[in-house]
């Protein structure tokens, strides 16, 4: 299979050469590798590939056969390395499969490697001492994001046509944007986290993917989603397939829009330019759209302390798991600053004050939910800016103790985060780009818990008013003639 047909199908369309015989998994897996070695050198998404194991049947799922990529956090496959972005998970090799490995071998995933991610997936730009920096397909002069920036960047690039992300605060949508991509951030509960953790994050973080069409990441969501056994609690199973969803009309939606962030970070032209086509198009399709007032449900800044406090006690205690697994210091010898910053951070997180931030969780969830009863949708940027310059997050972060980084990927973010806190879906939609420099610019559409399949729905809509799957980056494995 020639690099250039590869391409040229989403994830859905190659299960579906593989089911008619007209390819074999072993020639799709090739051309994979393949566009791997193509733009991998220069785009630095990949942390390792390994020979992939033999998936189900060809046409016995809707992917089987499909190249797949998993993220080097959060997921265990039996045999492979899980490093977590750092020095002091390095080596680690996964005894057994985790629940969501063992689903995407269901799926019949052909599992080939594993992405970058930043340490501990405690960035929203993926530049981890470990690896080196994952650079933006569009710009290798600007991130990819983060932390599933290597799981976008090679997706974006044509090396897979989806691969595995996940998101607590942002860190499947940010990526999606700036890569030009879709990605859903599905409802708290939707995916087993098991069997290690019934939540991750406090529930803050959820397992999804990257995509280059809806219907790859709604036929995968479908694999994937519902209970194991001890989780405990899961979000009401729909009542058809995610991937029947995306060609159904959505109705006539009420879409409540946000223009301005949270928190003092101002929405810059192109981005709201790109809002304003955005709304024009909604409305083109005979959608509802105005101008919301949404209340968080706390101050900013309480907000802010709060996700700081619940972020780095969690890290905290992963960390200190992990030093004594690997009878290794934590200290500087093992951690990037940032990473140890939180660390110390999260050690002096008070029992009272982890309580209290997981009130104002509740508040912030509570909040949001109600908005859910005046519009079916709410519409957002998914980032105020364009994707910004490698190093950007660098700049005097070593002088920041855990709460200012936390503060600061917020300001960087602010349209994410109060999702995950809210444990509600929501979704970057690779609408437009900026006129100027060609970049991508993601639309972020959140609704009521449960309710993927209206997002489902709207983004099929969106897909087939405002294609986008024919816009290539500069750094595409289609360039190739092979």
């Amino acid at each position: 299979m020639r690099i250039a047909e590869y391409v040229s199908f989403d994830a859905v369309g190659l299960a579906e050469l593989v089911a008619r015989g007209e390819v074999t998994p072993a020639e799709v897996e090739a051309a994979a590798r393949e566009a791997a070695q193509a733009v991998d050198p220069q785009i630095n998404a990949i942390v390792e590939t390994w020979p992939a194991d033999d998936g189900p049947d060809p046409g016995s799922t809707p992917l089987a056969g499909v190249p797949f990529l998993i993220k080097d956090i959060a997921v265990a496959m039996a045999g492979r390395r899980t490093e977590l972005g750092s020095r002091l998970a390095a080596g680690n090799v996964a005894g057994a499969d985790s629940s969501l490995m063992q689903r995407f071998r269901r799926a019949g995933l052909v599992t080939f490697g594993r992405t970058a991610t930043p340490e501990m997936a405690y960035s929203i730009t993926t530049e981890p001492e470990l690896y080196g920096p994952t650079r933006n397909p569009w710009d290798l002069r600007r991130s990819a994001g983060g932390s599933s920036g290597g799981a976008g960047a090679a997706v974006a690039a044509g090396v897979v046509p989806i691969a595995h992300a996940t998101d607590a605060v942002g860190s499947l949508r940010i990526p999606a944007a700036y890569n030009g991509l879709f990605g859903l951030k599905p409802t708290r509960g939707r995916i087993s986290m098991g069997p290690d953790a019934d939540e991750v994050f406090n529930g803050l973080a959820v397992h999804g993917s990257v995509s280059r069409t809806v219907r790859d990441s709604a036929a995968l969501l479908d694999q994937i989603r519902g209970p194991e056994p001890g989780d405990s609690y899961f979000a009401q199973q729909p009542s058809r397939p995610y991937a029947q969803e995306v060609t159904r009309h959505p109705g006539a939606l009420r879409i409540g829009v946000l223009t301005q962030p949270w928190g003092g970070r101002r929405t810059t032209a192109p981005v709201a330019e790109a809002l304003t086509r955005t709304v024009r198009l909604l409305e083109s399709l005979g959608h509802q759209v105005e101008e919301a007032e949404v209340e968080l449900g706390a101050d900013w800044e309480e907000f802010v302390l709060a996700g700081a406090r619940l972020l780095t006690a969690n890290l905290s205690a992963s960390l200190d798991e992990l030093a004594t697994a690997f009878d290794r210091p934590v200290d500087s010898s093992t951690l990037e600053p940032v990473t140890l910053a939180g660390y110390h951070y999260g050690q002096r997180v008070s029992g009272p004050q982890f309580v209290t931030a997981l009130a104002i969780r509740n508040r912030v969830a509570r909040s949001l939910a109600r908005y859910f009863d005046a519009y079916d949708v709410l519409l957002t940027p998914t980032l105020p800016e364009l994707p910004v310059p490698l190093g950007a997050y660098a700049e005097g972060a070593e002088t920041l103790d855990g709460l200012g980084w936390i503060d600061r990927v917020n300001d960087r973010s602010p349209f994410t985060m109060p999702f995950n806190v809210a444990g509600t879906p929501a979704m970057s939609v690779p609408v437009t780009a900026d006129a100027g420099t060609g970049l991508p610019i993601g639309m972020q559409f959140a609704a009521g818990h449960g309710r993927e399949d209206r997002l489902f729905r709207l983004a099929g809509q969106l897909e087939q008013a405002s294609p986008w799957s024919g816009r290539t980056p500069t750094v595409w494995a289609g360039h190739r003639t092979g």
